[in-house]
C-alpha cells in the first residue's frame, strides 16, 4: 500500500484510466490490485494511489472469443494463490447466446491463465436437481437485464476452498441466489463442478453485484436486477437462514458498485462501474481509451467497522 493509503483514516476516493466498465477486482500486493472491464478480455494492474494501469494482460487468445468478442468477465475471487474470474454467462443485452459468456478460469496473480477455461458451469447448474424451480433455462434465454433474465457478477473463495457464485439476476421471489461450488481446481483440467445446495438472501430485491470473504463474514455489493442505482452494502455471516445485514455508507452515494475486495490492511475497496458516468455526460464508448475512467471507494477498517457495530 502506498504511503498516503497507510495515513488514511477516512474514506476517499481515487480514480483510474484507461477503462470505464470496472467489473471484478482483487488485490496483488501492498501498492496493486488487478481490475478487469465487462466489455474487453483484458486485465489491468493499477497502483492504488490512482492513475492509468501499469500493465495489461490481453486474454483474448486464451478465452477464444468469436470474433474476439467480449467474455464479459463480472466477477473474481482469490483461492489458493491463483486469482478465478467468471464470466456473466447470460445473453447479450439482445438476447442472443453465446458460449463466449459462459467461462470460469484462472489467473495467477500477475494474469497468466492456469488450465483452461471451464464452459460448463451453466449445463451444471441446469442438470442440479435443487436448482430446478428456478428455471435457469428459461432465465438463461432472456436478456440478462430483463425480469428473470440470467446474469451472475459475484464470486467469493469460501473459508473451505470453494466458491460462492452469486447472481444479480434472477431474484427469485424478490431473494437474491447464491450457489455453491466446491474446490474448483479440478475444473482447470476437465473435472466436473460439485454444485452445493442454493442459497437464498435477503437484500430487499436487489441482486448480487460482489461478493467478498473478510474476517469472519462476507460482504455483499448489492444493487437492482435490471437498470437503476439502488444500491446497497450488506454484511452476511455465511450461514443460509442468517439475514444479512445492511448498512447506510453516505460515502457510496453516487457510484455503482460493481466489485469489492480488501487489501492486506482491512482496507474496503468498492470500485464503480462508470460506463454511463463519463465527463460531460458521455458514455464509455464516445471517450477516448486514454480518457476513460472509474471511481474506486476505499474506506479504512476502523471506519467500515463501524458501519456494523464491530
Amino acid at each position: 500500500m502506498t504511503k498516503g493509503e497507510h495515513a488514511m483514516n477516512h474514506a476517499e476516493h481515487f480514480v483510474h484510466y484507461r477503462i470505464c466498465d470496472a467489473s471484478a477486482a482483487v488485490p496483488l500486493d501492498d501498492e496493486h490490485f488487478i481490475a478487469a472491464d465487462d466489455e474487453t478480455n483484458v486485465l489491468h494492474v493499477y497502483r492504488y494511489d490512482a492513475g492509468p494501469p501499469v500493465r495489461e494482460c490481453d486474454l483474448t487468445p486464451f478465452l477464444d472469443t468469436e470474433d474476439g468478442g467480449e467474455a464479459d468477465i463480472e466477477g473474481a475471487a482469490e483461492l489458493n494463490g491463483q486469482v478465478w474470474w467468471i464470466t456473466s454467462h447470460g445473453c447479450d443485452k439482445k438476447g442472443r447466446s453465446s458460449a463466449t459468456r459462459c467461462q470460469l478460469f484462472a489467473t495467477d496473480p500477475a494474469g497468466r491463465p492456469v488450465g483452461k477455461p471451464y464452459r460448463r458451469l451453466l449445463d451444471d447448474m441446469l442438470a442440479h436437481p435443487l436448482l430446478d424451480h428456478f428455471e435457469l433455462a428459461k432465465a438463461a434465454r432472456k436478456a440478462p437485464k430483463d425480469p428473470g433474465g440470467l446474469c451472475i457478477e459475484g464470486l467469493a473463495a469460501t473459508p473451505g476452498g470453494g466458491l460462492l457464485v452469486g447472481f444479480r439476476n434472477p431474484v427469485p421471489h424478490g431473494w437474491a441466489l447464491i450457489v455453491p461450488v466446491a474446490d474448483p481446481a479440478p475444473l482447470l483440467d476437465g473435472g466436473r463442478a460439485e454444485l452445493g445446495a442454493p442459497i437464498l438472501l435477503d437484500l430487499a430485491g436487489r441482486g448480487i453485484r460482489a461478493i467478498e470473504w473478510y474476517g469472519d463474514a462476507y460482504y455483499i455489493a448489492a444493487g437492482p436486477p435490471a437498470a437503476g442505482d439502488d444500491y446497497a452494502l450488506y454484511r452476511w455471516s455465511g450461514r443460509a437462514g442468517d439475514r444479512p445485514l445492511a448498512v447506510d455508507v453516505p460515502a457510496l452515494a453516487g457510484l455503482h458498485p460493481e466489485s469489492l475486495f480488501f487489501d492486506a490492511q482491512g482496507t474496503m475497496h468498492v470500485l464503480s462501474d462508470d460506463g454511463k458516468a463519463q465527463s460531460g455526460g458521455r458514455k464509455c464508448k464516445e471517450v477516448a481509451v486514454e480518457e476513460r475512467t472509474f471511481r474506486r471507494l476505499s474506506i479504512p477498517r476502523g471506519e467500515w467497522d463501524t458501519y456494523w457495530g464491530a
